[in-house]
């Protein structure tokens, strides 16, 4: 007889484990739990996996970060202020983050391929509205409706990856994602900055548009589906929320999505207020903010790199993390004073390498705190991965207009909002993680 929904909600949060290592099942070998034939035949796939999910995972810092070198040129072509254009960033992330939620128990539920591809397309129509939108206000629309669907991609390829790996192969892979995904935040401020020299903002979208159709054609081609037909759940909405309420229950698992979650508002207010930082208070063009923007990414692959290839499996992802966490909170708390005048009028060079130092620890950061709340989870990834993007994209979404809240000619709103994320995201790894009581 089937099984009630009650019944594999309580299976379900037998898997969501409390013991040291975070991580149930096989050990961490790469070996898919189960052996299931559909995931080892994607395993096989290899590099072309990889590049796939990456290219999933890159689409959201592609469709944000390309159109910013553009905000100061829609803010003058539409007639908004810098706050009312800043949230065509927030509904995007809104979007993202409300979308993880649909999105994520749909794939536990009906496999990865067949959402994925659903959203792939919806995605597509939104850019392409995106670009003959007339005002601000349906700009925001579209881009709330691109992010719902473009929230696809960032959860099922966080899914897919803990179908496929467990334990310390899991952290790696996520490093190893972070490489390409992290690309696209080199080259889309410098593509969008080139985009401006020959067509408005406009044309910005219609490459963006372009974009989701490649990689529409390469998921609907080449991405396995991972997770088989019997380890999918058959409950509806009530199951779902079972599930999630499950996982947060674990208070670990629920420290790791929020600190990983403020880690993110710091990087998201960076995101935000450096086109109107770099290129209105300290006069750089476009080019130089595109410039400065793909230093500081590459800063955060190396560091990504550095964690994935050197760091796992020599210390625990813990430590990392605390290491991480902490350059953060200091980087912030230099911008804060620099950009508040403590120091004199420091200029434009030493305020970009304090951006610099907090971007690149983010390398430490972000796929740590995925790796280990996504361990504490065996039999519900997809559910798991909408609470950790959720999360992420709300907690984001708020910072977003903030660190515009007092105009166009301070910085200081962005590095306090900084500071008081990444400070929020230290306290809650220390207080509800508490990696000191699990390690002993």
């Amino acid at each position: 007889m089937p099984e009630s929904g009650a019944s594999r909600a309580q299976q379900e949060r037998t898997h969501i484990t409390t013991t040291g290592t975070g991580a149930e099942g096989p050990p961490a070998t790469g070996t898919p739990p189960g052996n299931p034939a559909a995931t080892e035949a994607a395993r096989r796939t290899g590099l072309l996996v990889t590049l796939v999910l990456g290219g999933l995972t890159a689409l959201p810092p592609l469709s944000m970060d390309m159109y910013l070198p553009a905000l100061p040129a829609v803010t003058d072509s539409l007639h908004s202020s810098a706050a009312t254009v800043q949230l065509t960033l927030t509904a995007c992330l809104t979007g993202m983050a409300l979308g993880q939620v649909v999105v994520g128990p749909m794939s536990d539920r009906w496999g990865r391929r067949r959402p994925l591809l659903l959203g792939m397309i919806i995605y597509v129509v939104a850019t392409a509205i995106c670009v003959f939108a007339p005002t601000t206000e349906l700009l925001i629309g579209f881009r709330l409706l691109q992010g719902l669907a473009g929230a696809a991609g960032i959860v099922i390829a966080r899914a897919v990856v803990r179908d496929m790996y467990d334990g310390v192969e899991m952290a790696k892979f996520f490093s190893t994602l972070m490489l390409i995904s992290g690309v696209a935040p080199i080259v889309a401020p410098l593509i969008g900055g080139q985009v401006l020299r020959f067509t408005d903002w406009r044309g910005i979208f219609a490459v963006l548009t372009v974009v989701g159709v490649a990689l529409t054609l390469i998921v609907w081609k080449w991405l396995h589906e991972t997770l088989p037909p019997q380890d999918r759940h058959t409950g509806g909405i009530g199951d779902a929320l079972r599930t999630m309420r499950g996982l947060l229950a674990d208070r670990v698992f629920t420290g790791y999505m929020i600190a990983g979650s403020l880690a993110f508002a710091a990087l998201f207010s960076y995101v935000s207020a450096s086109p109107f930082v770099v290129q209105e208070i300290y006069g750089a063009s476009p080019q130089t903010f595109s410039l400065l923007f793909g230093i500081n990414s590459v800063g955060l692959i190396i560091v990504g790199q550095i964690n994935g290839k050197v760091l796992v499996g020599r210390i625990s992802l813990d430590k990392a993390l605390a290491f991480g966490l902490s350059v953060i909170v200091l980087a912030a708390a230099a911008l804060l004073l620099m950009t508040s005048g403590v120091f004199g009028d420091v200029g434009l060079v030493p305020v970009a390498a304090g951006l610099f130092v907090l971007m690149s620890a983010m390398g430490l950061a972000m796929p740590n705190t995925n790796a280990q709340a996504l361990m504490r989870t065996k039999n519900a990834a997809g559910s798991a991965s909408a609470l950790l993007g959720t999360s992420s994209f709300l907690i984001g979404a708020v910072a977003s207009p903030l660190v515009g809240i007092a105009g166009e000619d301070t910085a200081v709103p962005m590095a306090l909002v900084q500071l008081v994320c990444a400070a929020g995201a230290m306290a809650c790894f220390l207080g509800l993680c508490r990696p000191w009581q699990r390690a002993a």
